[in-house]
This record gives C-alpha cells, structure tokens and sequence, in this order.
C-alpha cells in the first residue's frame, strides 16, 4: 500500500477512516505509520448531522477549506485513500 500512496503526494485527497472523522488535504508524505497532510479540512461527522460522504461531496462543490496547516493521520485508522478529483459528484 505504501508503494501505491507515494505516487499521490502532493496531491488533494480525500482520507477515510473507520471513525467518525474524514480527512481532505494534500498527501506531503508517507510514513510507516502515518500519512502527512497539509491544509487539511478536518471533519469530524460525529458531531454534525452531515454523513462524511456529503461532506466531501460538498468540499468539492464548493472548495476545501481548511482547518489545520497539517496533520499526522494514524495508518492503522485508515480505510481509503483517494484523489479529491476522482471523487464522483452526483
């Protein structure tokens, strides 16, 4: 999977987790056990009544806006990655 996440650095994406928070930042590196993002739009679902996916719907209608300048993403958290520009708007 490593491998595979290098070729999106310096790229938006969009960073699922199996809890209720959803990344949207650019990948600035790839750890062993975590994932940089800078500028990064972090959500936490949890406490909104948005789903994550509507969240990120939106943040590509309207734009990113971010909360934190970066942020270490617990690999062990993680279950997708992808390019903010493959999201599929519907």
């Amino acid at each position: 999977m490593k491998e595979t996440l290098l070729q999106l650095v310096k790229q938006p994406v969009v960073v699922d987790t199996r809890s209720p928070w959803v990344y949207i930042g650019t990948l600035a590196e790839v750890r062993s056990d975590c994932l940089l993002l800078t500028n990064v739009d972090v959500h936490d679902s949890g406490e909104t009544a948005i789903p994550k996916e509507r969240y990120v719907l939106d943040s590509c209608k309207t734009g990113v806006h971010p909360n934190r300048h970066s942020v270490y993403v617990n690999l062990e958290y993680v279950v997708s990655v992808s390019l903010l520009a493959e999201v599929i708007r519907f």
